[in-house]
């Protein structure tokens, strides 16, 4: 195991590489919000409907790494991400020609089994090579790498709806899932070395996740950090309505709003890694998730009482969703530190956590939406206090497997 990340051969080329990966999500996510008004009004839906695509999206996100993990312990790292980035790819061409939102949905949910490759296999990567600490200052590191996702895509997705339509924006990510199969057929090498391979069978991958599930430390840490993840996905699906809707900012411009935020959580994952040189990652991410709650309650707050209009919503927003930028690296390490033979399982479960709660959340926005941005924000608040209550009642008083 090494001790310094930084020691690491080939550190950079390693996490550009799995900064690229894990920016399947993001880009996949974030490209086609300034569509979605478009998007509905083509298919003659509201946009509340079209959202449940991301629903979609983030359903197949969790059950494709709830597989790629047990294949990755079993068959190593690089077969099944090269698997993953070409089904990616031939998918996100098939929906740029999709019929109708149901034919969106079903292919959405297909390219996310595709992508959930790259995010569950990156995260195994790094705790295949790197202990506690620095794998947290490797996920804050990757953080930053794929940061430039959130910022780039709605700009990027904006300008090519206004100049080619919404279904290029999915030429453009076949385009990106090209690339990642070729970056990790030439750059990646194996990270997983025969002898620490585990065997497989559904009997094996049912009592690994019977085990992952028994362990109140490991899923307090996961289920508290994919709150906090679920209250910046609730922000995704409703930002667009909420901006561009109900507040009139123009589609081509809302990556710029979108990439504000986006810029917070990077600047919080830096902050993060200088932070871990004096700081352990328990306290880090108590603090971190004091901010996210805090500041969530608050945002629903002066949102029901009409106080302060959209400036002070951004501004609440940008230290909510900024502060996941140090939950997020956090509670992955503190999760997923006692299994490095299973690396690829606890990542998987810990990323299906994640996404199955965006997804609930994300529904849940599209199933109360009203004409207005409490929705939003109400959901946001939920998943930032539920992820602190549970970081203090259950993660913290849990007692490490031995």
């Amino acid at each position: 195991m090494i001790d310094r990340a930084a020691a690491h051969p080939g550190y950079a080329k390693l996490a550009l590489i799995l900064g690229t990966l894990a920016a399947f999500g993001p880009l996949s996510i974030d490209m086609y919000l300034p569509a979605l008004p478009t998007i509905a009004a083509e298919f003659g839906t509201t946009t509340a409907a079209v959202q449940q695509t991301l629903s979609a999206f983030f359903i197949g996100l969790a059950l494709g790494q709830l597989l790629y993990g047990p294949l990755s312990d079993r068959w190593g790292r690089r077969g099944p991400l090269l698997f993953g980035c070409a089904v990616y790819t031939v998918v996100s061409l098939g929906i740029a020609f999709a019929p109708s939102v149901l034919g969106l949905m079903g292919l959405r949910f297909l390219q996310a089994l595709g992508s959930s490759a790259g995010v569950v296999i990156g995260r195994s990567v790094v705790r295949d090579l790197f202990d506690e600490r620095e794998s947290a200052r490797m996920y804050s590191f990757l953080v930053l790498v794929m940061g430039i996702a959130p910022i780039t895509a709605p700009l990027i997705g904006g300008q090519i709806l206004t100049t080619f339509g919404w279904r290029a924006i999915f030429l453009v990510l076949a385009g990106f899932g090209l690339f990642c199969l070729l970056i990790v057929w030439l750059g990646l090498d194996e990270s997983l070395p025969r002898d620490r391979r585990t065997a497989i069978g559904l009997g094996s991958v049912l009592r690994g996740y019977g085990s992952l599930l028994a362990d109140r430390r490991y899923m307090g840490f996961a289920l508290a950090g994919g709150l906090a993840s679920a209250a910046m996905f609730a922000y995704i699906s409703g930002s667009s309505f909420v901006f561009i809707e109900l507040n009139g900012v123009p589609p081509e411009q809302f990556g710029f709003y979108f990439g504000v935020n986006a810029f917070g959580l990077i600047l919080a994952s830096q902050l993060n890694r200088k932070l871990l040189e004096r700081y352990t990652s328990t306290q880090l991410l108590t603090a971190a998730l004091n901010v996210t709650a805090g500041a969530a309650l608050l945002l629903f707050g002066v949102t029901l009482a009409g106080i302060g209009g959209f400036p002070l919503m951004l501004v609440l927003l940008f230290v909510t969703i900024a502060s996941t930028g140090m939950v997020g690296p956090n509670a992955t390490a503190l999760a997923m530190a006692p299994y490095g033979r299973k690396a690829g399982s606890a990542s998987a479960l810990l990323g299906a956590t994640q996404f199955m709660a965006g997804a609930l959340t994300g529904a849940l926005v599209g199933l109360l939406a009203n004409g207005t941005a409490l929705p939003m924000v109400g959901v946001i608040a939920l998943c930032g206090v539920s992820a602190w209550v549970i970081l203090r009642l259950v993660a913290l008083r849990a007692r490490p497997l031995k």
